[in-house]
């Protein structure tokens, strides 16, 4: 939260527009690759299907109360994928894109990403892993030039982990 204040208060003191990837991705756009270029569409199905395979059990676990576990993770994975996707691609990744390189911008926002999460209690190692999902996103968002699909992805990825009981 101190990192959004800070940044939004740079912003305002500076007078510079806050630009969050809010446009509807163009559904025509065909996003380049290193070897080929790929309808955006299929881009994005493409990552949505590797992020769904997170909803796969890796273990079975009683559940008493699928219904309460089912409601918070739909409200959890929805609350908190769009705050830190507004936060990290929206805002961080816009601003600093603009007085940066790409390059920086990705990096910085990809690694301040992966080490929020040691706040909740996640170890530094695997919130360092959480850096390479800040990576896709911040691709999808800069390939889309929309932060929708990005924050789709996240929705799925946090329902994956609520319901492996990664997240309690």
């Amino acid at each position: 939260m101190l990192i959004m204040i800070g940044t939004v208060t740079s912003l305002m003191l500076s007078k510079q527009k806050i630009f969050f990837f809010a446009l509807l991705p163009d559904w025509q756009r065909r996003i380049k690759m290193p070897f080929h270029t790929i309808k955006l569409p299929y881009f994005l199905l493409i990552g949505l299907m590797v992020s769904s395979t997170i909803l796969i059990p890796l273990y079975s676990q009683e559940i008493s109360d699928l219904k309460t576990i089912l409601l918070f993770g739909i409200v959890f994975a929805i609350i908190n994928a769009t705050l830190e996707e507004v936060i990290w691609r929206g805002i961080m990744l816009s601003s600093l894109k603009r007085n940066v390189s790409t390059f920086y911008a990705v990096v910085i926002t990809s690694i301040g990403f992966g080490l929020l999460h040691i706040s909740i209690g996640i170890p530094v190692i695997i919130s360092l892993l959480f850096s390479f999902g800040g990576l896709f996103y911040a691709i999808v968002v800069l390939k889309a030039k929309s932060i929708y699909p990005s924050i789709v992805f996240h929705i799925v990825i946090n329902l994956g982990m609520v319901f492996n009981g990664w997240i309690i």
